[in-house]
């Protein structure tokens, strides 16, 4: 295998790669944004076979790209249940590691990318799939994470105007799935524009407050005679592994009950990405909710709280964007919130 090099010119050895392997176990938000190197890769290299290595809880998001001929998918430490079988688990969850890599270096990859530098654990992983090169965008790179993503392609000779204005994210929605959520929902929504409110963000600091999407929630319906699907992760708020918001789901759904509202408790990635498909426009938190209504080209109003906007905003859809100057979403009013929505194309 060539060792990890950083792209800082074009190729000089392999310049037409049979088979090219993305690496990106991270988030889901993440994984969306490498969407668009994706389709570049395709473009480049039509007759190649394009893999990606994920992780289990982020691997839904390609589930039927048309730029990827294989999606391949490992369980993280983390990610493993809790309980009595949780050792078993592990162990298996490792077998099934080795297996893979196993699996992966019997291909005999030309090419391995790792967009956005590339983790060390992403790293450890190239060395022991054994390409024959792996590609690192150097930690340098600045811009929208799309756009770190997309500075491997520097080493191919694709033109700057094709790194620096790639193509919008890709997300695909099960059909048959959507289609029966739909047919599930209540009769108070039938022929009302759909607005999606995603409740549930992984930073405190991210989490607007139940009371607020309540507010908000009323002066768009009085406004627009709208309806809406409501999203959160499932579980207790204490679950250490997997904590989640059903409290304050059902607080919302209790504050909203007059309303055209479906509660829509995604248990799986898939879920999520059927039920924001079928809205019209979404009010979220950065996350990879946000980043997969991106996908699916919907436009959003997105708070923001203490992380970075520049590098993390919606890619290439309408959006309006609130961040305090506190950096905690919980500083956001509803009077703010609902003038972002009034500026928001399209709505």
């Amino acid at each position: 295998m060539g060792d990890l090099n950083t792209v800082d010119g074009k190729l000089d050895q392999i310049h037409q790669p049979r088979k090219i392997l993305v690496i990106r176990r991270d988030n889901i938000g993440d994984l969306v944004c490498t969407t668009p190197l994706l389709a570049a890769l395709r473009a480049r290299f039509p007759d190649a076979w394009i893999g990606v290595l994920a992780n289990s809880y982020n691997a839904p998001v390609l589930s039927g790209n048309p730029h990827v001929d294989d999606v391949f998918a490992y369980t993280k430490g983390k990610h493993v249940a809790s309980g009595q079988s949780q050792r078993w688990a592990q162990w298996r969850a490792l077998w099934q590691r080795l297996r893979l890599i196993a699996h992966l270096r019997r291909r005999r990859i030309d090419e391995v990318i790792l967009p956005g530098g590339g983790q060390a654990s992403a790293r450890r992983f190239a060395r022991w799939i054994a390409p024959r090169r792996v590609l690192v965008a150097s930690p340098a790179t600045t811009g929208h994470e799309v756009e770190r993503s997309m500075a491997c392609l520097a080493a191919y000779g694709i033109a700057d105007v094709d790194i620096t204005m790639p193509t919008p994210c890709t997300v695909v929605a099960d059909v048959a799935l959507a289609n029966r959520l739909a047919a599930s929902l209540p009769p108070a929504l039938a022929g009302r524009r759909l607005i999606a409110l995603q409740l549930s963000a992984r930073k405190p600091k991210q989490r607007w407050p139940v009371e607020r999407f309540a507010a908000l929630a009323r002066q768009l319906y009085a406004a627009h005679d709208c309806g809406f699907l409501l999203f959160w992760s499932p579980g207790a708020a204490d679950d250490p592994l997997h904590p989640g918001d059903d409290a304050k789901a059902a607080e919302l759904v209790a504050q909203t009950r007059d309303l055209p509202l479906a509660a829509v408790p995604t248990h799986e990635l898939a879920e999520l990405i059927a039920g924001l498909s079928l809205c019209d426009a979404v009010i979220c938190s950065d996350g990879g909710a946000m980043h997969i209504a991106a996908g699916l080209g919907k436009p959003m109003v997105c708070l923001f709280g203490n992380s970075d906007a520049a590098r993390w905003h919606p890619w290439r859809v309408p959006h309006v964007l609130l961040q305090p100057e506190s950096r905690d979403v919980a500083d956001i009013s509803v009077a703010e919130a609902l003038a972002a929505w009034r500026r928001l194309p399209a709505v």
